[in-house]
């Protein structure tokens, strides 16, 4: 067992939380002591949903272990069914609740309900949140649906979209978007679920002649289902970028018994900025991908076809799909990260030195503090990849979303890159004004500065302070002067940070952008451990021996 601080997936009643939370006239029973309740949070605050999950928890305590919790547990299932009067009832156990061994399903039989009960068998220490959510959508699939022969044959361009849940990355603006594509293809699309779905529409999957799984980890076991028991294909390419969605479109016309030649296109904009000439500054950068299965492998094919980046790392957290994704990654002449430790998928990025990141927030979090640009595609994810805004990641719509998502952020890294190669030069040398002050003129090392008219707010304007380039001192009064090489350059306000030379700080500078503050941290560490005043060249250097080790 692995002590863990993040974690990329929750235990599998999450996962069960999520289709019920997904659905509408479903109820989730679950067994759990009191601290489970924590999972509300993951809807009403990381989602912003306007109302509680419809899941009723036993809340039993410490003390309650001494009697009798199974008897709690029924009168839980009474008062849900009493006071929520759902169409279906979800029973099942928490991690925690499973060690009781109380048997959910057996005792919500013995009630008696006048209602389906749908008992979920959930294994907390071996399965994990979306395999919970998989299983929990085809065991609501299988008990609606039914496996009687469906009557008739129905249209050939009829279909259902499997796989949107609640949580999900972007789920609602790509149901809205494929959903529209589909209607502008000449498809009726019969059923969406389970985002949005009521028991009876699971009963009328059936009655579409096919499927079309958008996000297999959810979908893809009740469309095999479906497929084995009443006889319904299913298709499963994702619709993400330009290439995948003109794919997707053209399977499901030719499923669907049209002209699969004849796709009509939405407004994509992505293809024309690869034909542009802007396009070729980013040719070749390197890119490292880690999420989900369906998003990761979607996101190294546009990166690499569509926008000319190198796929340098590639991985998902779901072993489920590992096999997928190691296919994918051979694809691209790299091998796959299988691993659901983001320590280990950090020191993959340190490894790979990406130039841009597309990850979950997990990514997030490491590429911010390596300073190296970053974009989300894929859950786990935080309140801001829920946007008030229409941004679906699928669709032509969703390749242009893509674009802006991550091109965008490499631009500004461009910038960082030329300000590094121009720093010599007259007009941007650190000595410059600032550009944007136009006529203001240039600060040099023996200027004097009007009093007050700036703070020492950055370790990184520490240099510019010693230079005279900033505004003066803290009172503003003394005109600075130039340092001599090998001198301290730096007059911190915090006496415990560490004086850099003006040789130390040109040698940092050699670090490449997106690990040299973390370069420039742990030599401040090292130096304050050691008690060195300043920082010369020898002690970045013996701080990088001694963090290698």
């Amino acid at each position: 067992m692995q002590l863990s601080l993040w974690t990329y997936e929750g235990p599998p009643h999450v996962g069960a939380m999520r289709i019920a939370a997904s659905m509408q006239g479903v109820h989730f029973v679950l067994h759990a002591p009191q601290g489970d309740t924590y999972a509300d949070l993951l809807f009403t605050m990381i989602e912003r949903r306007d109302s509680r999950p419809p899941v009723t928890y036993t809340t039993f305590q410490a003390r309650d272990l001494g009697g009798s919790t199974a008897d709690g547990f029924k009168t839980a299932c009474r008062n849900a069914v009493e006071r929520f009067r759902p169409d279906l009832l979800l029973v099942g156990a928490s991690c925690t609740a499973e060690l009781l061994q109380d048997d959910p399903g057996g005792l919500a039989r013995t009630l008696e309900l006048d209602i389906p009960v749908v008992p979920l068998d959930l294994p907390s220490y071996q399965k994990k949140e979306t395999w919970g959510a998989a299983e929990t959508f085809y065991r609501l699939v299988r008990a609606c649906a039914g496996s009687a022969p469906r009557q008739g044959t129905p249209p050939r361009a009829s279909c259902n979209l499997l796989g949107p849940t609640a949580l999900g990355f972007r789920n609602r603006d790509d149901v809205r978007e494929i959903a529209a594509l589909l209607a502008a293809n000449g498809l009726d699309v019969r059923v969406i679920a389970p985002l949005g779905a009521r028991p009876q529409d699971l009963a009328r999957l059936p009655e579409a002649a096919f499927n079309i799984v958008l996000y297999p980890e959810i979908a893809d076991t009740a469309a095999r289902w479906l497929q084995r028991t009443h006889g319904m294909p299913f298709v499963s390419t994702s619709p993400i970028g330009v290439g995948g969605t003109r794919d997707f479109l053209r399977e499901v016309r030719a499923m669907a018994g049209l002209d699969a030649d004849a796709v009509a296109s939405g407004p994509d904009r992505l293809s024309w900025y690869s034909r542009s000439i802007d396009s070729t500054y980013l040719t070749g950068k390197r890119v490292f991908i880690f999420g989900d299965a369906t998003h990761a492998i979607a996101a190294a094919r546009v990166a690499s076809r569509e926008l000319g980046f190198q796929v340098c790392g590639l991985g998902t957290y779901m072993r489920e799909f590992a096999r997928d994704v190691r296919e994918a990654a051979a694809g691209h002449g790299i091998e796959a990260l299988i691993s659901d430790d983001h320590l280990e998928v950090e020191a993959a990025i340190l490894e790979a030195r990406p130039e841009l990141v597309l990850g979950t927030q997990m990514e997030r979090h490491i590429a911010k503090r390596l300073r190296v640009p970053c974009a989300v595609i894929s859950a786990p994810v935080h309140v801001q990849d829920f946007p008030a805004r229409y941004s679906p990641q699928m669709g032509f719509e969703g390749a242009n979303v893509l674009f802006d998502s991550w091109v965008h952020p490499l631009m500004m890294g461009l910038e960082e890159h030329l300000l590094g190669m121009f720093r010599d030069d007259f007009e941007f040398n650190d000595q410059a004004a600032p550009s944007h002050l136009g006529s203001a003129k240039a600060a040099g090392p023996e200027t004097t500065l009007p009093a007050g008219s700036a703070a020492l707010p950055h370790v990184d304007d520490r240099m510019k302070v010693a230079t005279g380039q900033a505004a003066g001192d803290a009172t503003g009064t003394a005109p600075l002067a130039a340092p001599a090489a090998g001198s301290p350059i730096a007059v911190a306000q915090d006496p415990v940070l560490a004086l850099w030379t003006a040789d130390a700080e040109r040698e940092l500078k050699k670090v490449p952008f997106f690990v040299r503050g973390k370069a420039r941290r742990n030599t401040e560490h090292f130096a304050a451990a050691n008690g060195i005043h300043p920082i010369t060249v020898e002690t970045l250097y013996d701080a990088k021996a001694h963090f290698a080790r």
